[in-house]
């Protein structure tokens, strides 16, 4: 309640005829750190956003979320840089974003004011729970931070820290140990950082009774044992047999961008598979050195990014502009790949089956040839 006092997140009134009211309740949650120890006890006040209507208390819910793989980039930058790594929280964050539209809320259990239970809150500000909330947040961090001269990525590192302290009421957690679920450790000296979900995955165990299983060499066993009875005597299970085989993937240490999922297109060929595959990866890779070029932290990245493909026949279909049987079917915009190679963004070379390192994100490998492709991808025990 201080954060709500603080923030002056709304200011109590007599509810105008004919406006509606949301309520709200308590949500409690135990904060842990990295190793999963208690760090604290938090209550949130959280709005009943269910009984929102869109046109009356709010608008547009929209807000931008960045995506894992700028986060992998920034800590492989991080790490080949050796640059300085720091973390900060802003307190109650949502409690910063203005509100545009009028929201009354109910008042929240156990601070009703005495005598005044007819009284509720007018909302200044976007609380936990709103389905606006998300939005308002983002667009007064963008407007604070735009302030400070942010259009171009680079900057003093302390001074944003000074300023971001004088706008929000934050906690400087110093350099960065443990973001977003992942445990980072850096040794700095020889320009390595680990990134850990250690935590995360022993508590998925713990919740599905798992704790003392025994782990198998590659995951693909685990997933085969179950098939043997899914097609025998368990069709129940199929759907989720399924989705395990077709997703699943082993996580690279140095890799910064990693897909392994059903191709939504029915493919006639295995050449058209493996083009829309390489189309796929072409169009991530351009979309990967753009935001790199953005951050101004390397040299403009000249040289054309090398994708790999064990098929000679896509090779050769990316740098000729010929088309035979097996081609002339694809679909015009997969064959943008030309205009990448013509243009030096990308150069699609040929590599063997053997040697192609991605086999574990889509194919069960025996436990030797699969624990090699996952070494040669950069997977290793932290420290």
């Amino acid at each position: 309640m201080n954060s709500m006092a603080n923030n002056q997140v709304w200011d109590l009134v007599e509810l105008p005829k004919g406006a509606k009211v949301i309520g709200c309740k308590w949500v409690f949650k135990t904060k842990r750190g990295s190793l999963g120890n208690i760090e604290r006890y938090k209550a949130r006040l959280v709005a009943k956003r269910f009984t929102q209507q869109e046109g009356i208390d709010y608008h547009d819910t929209f807000s931008p979320i960045s995506k894992k793989d700028l986060f992998w980039i920034i800590m492989a930058l991080v790490a080949h840089f050796d640059m300085e790594l720091h973390q900060m929280d802003v307190k109650t964050a949502f409690l910063n974003g203005d509100l545009e539209e009028e929201v009354y809320m109910k008042q929240p259990e156990w601070f009703i004011t005495n005598g005044n239970d007819h009284i509720v809150c007018k909302l200044k500000k976007s609380i936990y729970g709103l389905k606006q909330a998300f939005r308002q947040w983002y667009l007064k961090f963008h407007d604070v931070i735009s302030s400070f001269g942010f259009i171009e990525n680079v900057m003093d590192q302390c001074e944003v820290r000074r300023f971001l302290l004088q706008q929000f009421d934050m906690k400087d957690m110093g350099e960065a140990s443990y973001v977003i679920g992942i445990k980072i450790e850096r040794e700095r000296s020889q320009r390595i950082l680990g990134l850990s979900q250690e935590t995360y995955i022993n508590k998925v165990l713990e919740r599905f009774r798992m704790k003392d299983c025994s782990p198998g060499i590659a995951p693909i066993v685990k997933v085969g044992s179950l098939m043997y009875a899914q097609v025998n005597t368990r069709p129940d299970i199929s759907y989720a047999v399924g989705m395990l085989g077709r997703y699943q993937s082993n996580r690279a240490g140095g890799a910064i961008s990693w897909k392994s999922a059903k191709q939504t297109l029915v493919a006639t060929s295995t050449t058209e598979a493996k083009f829309v595959s390489c189309f796929e990866a072409t169009s991530h890779a351009i979309w990967l050195r753009s935001f790199i070029s953005g951050l101004q932290v390397v040299d403009l990245i000249s040289k054309p990014l090398r994708i790999y493909c064990d098929n000679s026949t896509i090779v050769f279909l990316a740098k000729n502009n010929k088309s035979g049987s097996h081609s002339k079917h694809i679909d015009i915009k997969y064959l943008s790949i030309r205009e990448h190679v013509k243009s030096n963004k990308v150069a699609i070379e040929h590599i063997s089956t053997g040697l192609m390192i991605a086999d574990p994100l889509t194919k069960g490998l025996p436990p030797k040839a699969y624990k090699e492709q996952v070494e040669h991808m950069g997977l290793n025990s932290i420290f």
